[in-house]
C-alpha cells in the first residue's frame, strides 16, 4: 500500500489524541467517563484527517487501516470477554514463596491469555491470600511490573502494542525471540518480590502468621467453559482474514451470554473498560496514516538512530501515554530508518523491532495510566483494603526496580550494533 506526504497538519490529530487520553481523565474525570464525551473527542481528532484522506484520494489507507483496526478490537474483546468470565479463588499461606509463584504463573499466563486477562485472574487471589497479613505493600507493585506489563512480552496475544505489531505484519511467533527479554524482566521482578517479601514476612507477628495458616482455602476455579474460549481465541489468530474477525466475535459472543451473570458480579465485570477502549482506538487508527507516512519521512532527521535510543524513547512515551499507539509511532519511525535495508521484520530491522517491542511494554509500568491492567489492578487492589503508593511514589518504585533490566537492555543494544 502505498502512502503520500501528508500535510503537515494531519500529524497533530494522533498527538493531540493520545495526550487527552493521558491528561483528560486527570483534569476531567467526571466527563471523561461519559462515552459521548469520548466519542466527541475522538470525532474532532479523528473526522478531519479521515475526510482529507478521502479528499486526497487515500481511500485504500483508510480501508486498510479500518481493517486493522477491526481485528485488534475485536481480538481484545475476545480475549477480555472470556477472561471475565473466568472466576478464581483461593487463599494459601502467605509466604514469600507463595507470592513469588503467583507472579511467575501470572506471567507465563499473560503472554498467552493478555496482560489485562492474566491480572484479573489472579489479583484477587493473591489479595485475598495475603488479606491477613499488615506488611503487605509492596506486593501489587511487583505485580503490576511482572503480570500486568512485563509478562506479555512473548506473543501479540500479551500486550495490546505486540498485537498492533502482529497485524502490521510481524509474524506471530517472532516475539518469542524477546524470551531473554522476558526473562530479564520477570526475573529481576520475582527477586525483588522474593528479598522484600521476605523481610517484610519476618515483620508479621505470630498472632497474624498463625491466623493466617488457619484460614487457608484450597484453589476454586468456575467458569471452565471460559477458559476453553479463551484456548478458541488463540486457535483463532492464525485464521484468514474475515473468518478471523467473524470467528472471534462469535466466540466473545458466545462467552458474553454463556456466562452466569453470578460469576460476571463476583468477578466485578463489565463491558465498560473495552467499549472505552474500542472508542478511542477507532480515533487512534484513523489518525495513524500520517503519522505512519510523516514518521517515515522524517525519520532519517529525528535523534533516534539506534536500536537502544528507540527503546528509550518508546519506553519513555508508554510510561506517561498508552503504550499501543506508541508503539504504532514507533514503529512507523523505524520503518523509516530501515527503508532499503535487508532481512527486514515487517519493514523494520529486527534489531530495531525488538527496542521498541521491549521498551513499549515494560516501561509501561512505569506508571499506573502506561498500561491499562496497570490502573484495573490498583482499582481492585484498593477497593480489597490494600494501601498503594501514590501517583509518583509508585512511578519512582517502577523505574528503579526496572532500572537493572533497563540498563542491561541498553547496553546488550548497544552491544549488537556495534
Amino acid at each position: 500500500m502505498q502512502l503520500h506526504p501528508p500535510a503537515t497538519w494531519t500529524m497533530l490529530p494522533f498527538a493531540i489524541l493520545v495526550l487527552a487520553m493521558a491528561v483528560l481523565p486527570m483534569l476531567a474525570p467526571a466527563a471523561w467517563e461519559r462515552r459521548w464525551f469520548q466519542g466527541l473527542v475522538v470525532a474532532c481528532c479523528a473526522g478531519p484527517v479521515s475526510a482529507y484522506l478521502l479528499y486526497a484520494g487515500q481511500a485504500e489507507a483508510v480501508a486498510h487501516s479500518a481493517g486493522e483496526y477491526v481485528t485488534f478490537i475485536a481480538t481484545l474483546a475476545a480475549l477480555f470477554v472470556a477472561a471475565g468470565g473466568v472466576y478464581v479463588t483461593a487463599d494459601f499461606e502467605a509466604t514469600p514463596k507463595t507470592n513469588v509463584t503467583f507472579v511467575l504463573i501470572g506471567s507465563v499466563l499473560a503472554s498467552a491469555i493478555g496482560t489485562t486477562g492474566a491480572s484479573m485472574l489472579l489479583i484477587r487471589p493473591l489479595l485475598r491470600t495475603n488479606s491477613e497479613r499488615r506488611h503487605r505493600a509492596h506486593l501489587v507493585p511487583f505485580f503490576i511490573l511482572t503480570v500486568a506489563n512485563a509478562g506479555g512480552l512473548l506473543t501479540p496475544l500479551g500486550d495490546p502494542p505486540l498485537l498492533v505489531g502482529y497485524i502490521s505484519g510481524v509474524p506471530f511467533f517472532w516475539t518469542l525471540r524477546l524470551l531473554p527479554v522476558w526473562l530479564l524482566y520477570v526475573g529481576t521482578g520475582a527477586l525483588g518480590l522474593y528479598l522484600t517479601d521476605r523481610r517484610a514476612h519476618a515483620r508479621e507477628t505470630a498472632t497474624d502468621i498463625a491466623r493466617d495458616r488457619r484460614e487457608t482455602r484450597p484453589l476454586e476455579i468456575r467458569g471452565w467453559r471460559n477458559v476453553g474460549w479463551l484456548g478458541a481465541v488463540i486457535l483463532a489468530v492464525f485464521l484468514p482474514p474475515i473468518v478471523r474477525e467473524t470467528a472471534l466475535v462469535g466466540i466473545a459472543l458466545a462467552s458474553y451470554f454463556g456466562t452466569p451473570r453470578e460469576l460476571h458480579r463476583e468477578n466485578g465485570f463489565s463491558l465498560g473498560p473495552i467499549v472505552e477502549v474500542g472508542v478511542l482506538f477507532a480515533g487512534l487508527f484513523a489518525c495513524l496514516v500520517p503519522i505512519e507516512a510523516g514518521l517515515a519521512m522524517l525519520a532519517p532527521s529525528l535523534p533516534f538512530q539506534k536500536s537502544w535510543q528507540l527503546f528509550w524513547a518508546s519506553g519513555a512515551l508508554s510510561a506517561v501515554l498508552d503504550n499501543a499507539p506508541t508503539y504504532a509511532a514507533f514503529g512507523a519511525l523505524a520503518r523509516g530508518l530501515s527503508a532499503g535495508q535487508h532481512d527486514l521484520v515487517a519493514g523494520i530491522k529486527p534489531l530495531a523491532l525488538a527496542a521498541i517491542s521491549a521498551g513499549t511494554v515494560v516501561m509501561g509500568a512505569t506508571t499506573y495510566i502506561g498500561n491499562g491492567p496497570n490502573l484495573m489492578v490498583k482499582a481492585i487492589a484498593e477497593r480489597s483494603g490494600y494501601t498503594l503508593p501514590s501517583f509518583f511514589r509508585y512511578a519512582l518504585f517502577a523505574f528503579s526496580a526496572s532500572l537493572l533490566g533497563h540498563i542491561v537492555m541498553t547496553l546488550a543494544l548497544a552491544w549488537l550494533e556495534r
